[in-house]
Order: C-alpha cells, then sequence, then structure tokens
C-alpha cells in the first residue's frame, strides 16, 4: 500500500470516526481503524461492533492498493501535531508502515486487515427512508434525554423511530417522562419501525453537519444504516416492542396553563434549590390568573415559594412534580410559550408548545406527577 494525502484531510478524517473506538476491548484489533485503499479514494472505518463509522476520503495518488489496520491513538497523535502538508503513506514490510512528510517520517505498526470483524449491513430485507437531516438532529436532540438507563428493559435505553405512512414519530421514555417528536416530513409506503440505542444515536447526531441535506435510513431486524454525504454509520438495533406510547398520551385534560417557558423554567431553577435533595420534589399551586411554585425540605428547615401571573383556564389545582424532570424537559423545548394541560393532581401532565409556536403539532411531552 501506498499513497499521498493531505496531513489535515487525514486527521479530519479519522477524528469523524474516531468516536466509535472503544476505550478498551476484548477484541484488541478494534482499537485500530481500518484502511481501504482503492484506486483513489481511501476508506476508513471505525468500530466497536455495535457502533460503526466510515467515512471516504480522495488521495491525491495512489502507487499500491491494499488493506491494514492501524492503531488509532498512534496516528492521531501523529497527525494532530503535523501542519497541513502532504503525507506519504506506505507499508514496509508485513508488519510496519511509514508516514512520511517534507521534513521528516515516522514508522508505526499495523495490523493484518483480515484480523478485523465483518462489519454487518443491513440485509436485502430492508426498508428505507430520506430523513431531512435537520429533522433527524432535531428529534434526536429533542428526544434523547428522556430514555432510561434500565437493564431490565433494555429498549426504554433507545429511542423508538416510529415510520408511518403519514409522517415518522421519534420517542422516549424513562415511564417518568415521555417525549415524542413528529416529523411529517418523513413517511413511508408502509409502518415499520426500530429502536436506536442512545450511545449511537448522540454519536449521530454530533456527526452530521450543518450543509448536511438528507439521511439515507435503511433497516432490518437487526441493523440501521444512516448514509450521508461521504460518511456511513452502522448501529446495532435494540431488541425488543415498545410499549404502545400512544395509549399514554392524555387527549382531554381540561385544566389548562398558557405562559412562557423561560419564565417557568427559571422559577422552577430557583425554587428547587430548597427541596429536598433526595426527592427534589416541588408542588404547583394553580388558580386562574395565578401560578405559585413552592419547595421545601423540613430536614434542613429550609423552603422557597415565587408567585408569577399566568393564563390558566381551569378549576383550582395543585399538583406535584420532580423537579429534575420538570427542568430537562422545559429546558429541552425551544418554543418561546408553552402550553401546559392537567387532568387532576393524579394524572399525567401533557406539555406541548403554544399553537402559535413553531414546534406546535411536533412535539409534546408527558410528565407522572407524584404524591405532595
Amino acid at each position: 500500500m501506498k499513497f499521498i494525502i493531505s496531513s489535515s484531510e487525514l486527521l479530519r478524517g479519522i477524528l469523524s470516526v474516531s468516536k466509535a473506538i472503544p476505550a478498551k476491548s476484548a477484541l484488541p484489533i478494534l482499537e485500530n481503524f481500518l484502511f481501504d485503499l482503492k484506486a483513489n479514494t481511501l476508506q476508513i472505518t471505525a468500530s466497536d461492533t455495535e457502533l460503526t463509522l466510515r467515512t471516504v476520503l480522495e488521495v491525491e495518488r495512489t502507487d499500491e492498493d491494499g488493506q491494514i489496520a492501524v492503531p488509532a491513538s498512534h496516528i492521531t497523535n501523529l497527525l494532530k501535531e503535523l501542519p497541513d502538508q502532504p503525507l506519504t503513506i506506505q507499508t514496509k514490510d508485513s508488519a510496519t508502515f511509514e508516514c512520511s512528510w517534507a521534513s521528516g517520517a515516522s514508522t508505526l505498526p499495523y495490523f493484518p486487515a483480515e484480523d478485523y470483524p465483518e462489519i454487518t449491513m443491513a440485509d436485502e430485507t430492508a426498508v428505507t427512508v430520506d430523513f431531512p437531516a435537520q429533522s433527524l438532529v432535531d428529534g434526536i436532540s429533542s428526544t434523547i434525554y428522556a430514555t432510561a438507563d434500565d437493564e431490565i428493559r433494555p429498549v426504554m435505553n433507545g429511542i423508538l423511530f416510529d415510520i408511518d405512512t403519514e409522517s415518522t414519530t421519534l420517542v422516549a421514555s424513562d415511564s417518568h417522562k415521555l417525549i415524542c417528536y413528529t416529523a411529517t416530513d418523513v413517511k413511508s409506503a408502509e409502518k415499520a419501525s426500530f429502536i436506536l440505542h442512545k450511545k449511537p444515536a448522540a454519536v449521530l447526531k454530533s456527526i452530521i453537519g450543518k450543509n448536511t441535506e438528507i439521511v439515507s435510513i435503511a433497516f432490518d431486524s437487526k441493523n440501521v444504516v444512516f448514509k450521508f454525504e461521504n460518511t456511513v454509520v452502522v448501529c446495532r438495533l435494540v431488541v425488543g416492542k415498545y410499549p404502545k406510547y400512544r395509549d399514554v398520551i392524555p387527549q382531554n385534560n381540561s385544566n389548562v396553563l398558557k405562559m412562557e417557558r423561560v419564565q417557568l423554567l427559571n422559577t422552577v431553577r430557583r425554587v428547587s434549590v430548597c427541596a429536598n435533595k433526595a426527592s427534589n420534589h416541588i408542588k404547583l399551586d394553580l388558580k386562574p390568573g395565578s401560578l405559585e411554585v413552592s419547595a421545601q425540605d423540613l430536614g434542613f428547615q429550609i423552603a422557597a415559594y415565587e408567585k408569577m401571573d399566568c393564563q390558566y383556564d381551569g378549576e383550582e389545582l395543585t399538583i406535584g412534580f420532580k423537579s429534575t424532570f420538570l427542568i430537562d424537559m422545559l429546558n429541552n423545548m425551544t418554543c418561546n410559550e408553552l402550553v401546559i394541560k392537567f387532568a387532576d393532581s393524579r394524572r399525567a401532565a401533557l406539555i406541548v408548545p403554544a399553537e402559535s409556536e413553531e414546534e406546535s403539532g411536533k412535539l409534546c411531552g408527558i410528565l407522572m406527577p407524584i404524591m405532595i
């Protein structure tokens, strides 16, 4: 193998896939990048078997095709120290390769490409959809914080992609809160779904560029493949049946609070300073035209409350929430005004952007109350 490439371009390529390199693996070969040189293209692969990232770079000149597994930490650290310049990479013998630049060179070890595990893509039964990149990023951002860390029910540790003939809904829940993000511009000829674990979901969100327009998705019963620009992301799916989330979305909550999201968020943050650190409980007292948020910790004899004007249409109501959950939901929404719909003090509250907001119809959240 021998080729010439810009050092900064090679660094950009390996950094774009490096998030799939495991910190420590039972398979030491996975601590390497797989370089696959064919004609004028270099394909770089990184994988931990659950998540695989792959990118393709154009090289300036190729003298000999080939495949090698390159130690990730060594090549990354070397390239970070080099200024942008042409870099020649060539194998020297059966165990080492050389990186040479204008004023020097470095010899590094490599391993046989045959030792690298084969990457399984989606098979011929795969369902395919095209997802606008910004909608995909927004959908993951809006839901990923609501996923669980549940060893007993692993399906709750991921985001459900519920694909329908009219729209696609991304869903996440930890049983205390549930978030749904609906993309009306993504649809399929048939209903289908898959569950993407939150770790690869976070990586996917971070590597989709601002200039990316469309992400092509193909998935079967075991794997999902995301393709955009020169990047391929292969993820092992979470196996299992997601709960019927639509059945728990309240339909007739008649007590309606409308107010500015940031105002409520800041109030809850201030008052929750005095909440019990173990329970994080806060209380909302609702009356027509006013809202009082309060918290107390009897053990330390501290308490706080704050009153504010609001638009509230409904019966007088007192309801409790875990402040950290409410703060999470308010903080991860981007609307200016929101609406919270209550049934009573024991049933879930529905949180949605106000009808005048751009997110209206796209986003909804459900938060379970706590006993006061």
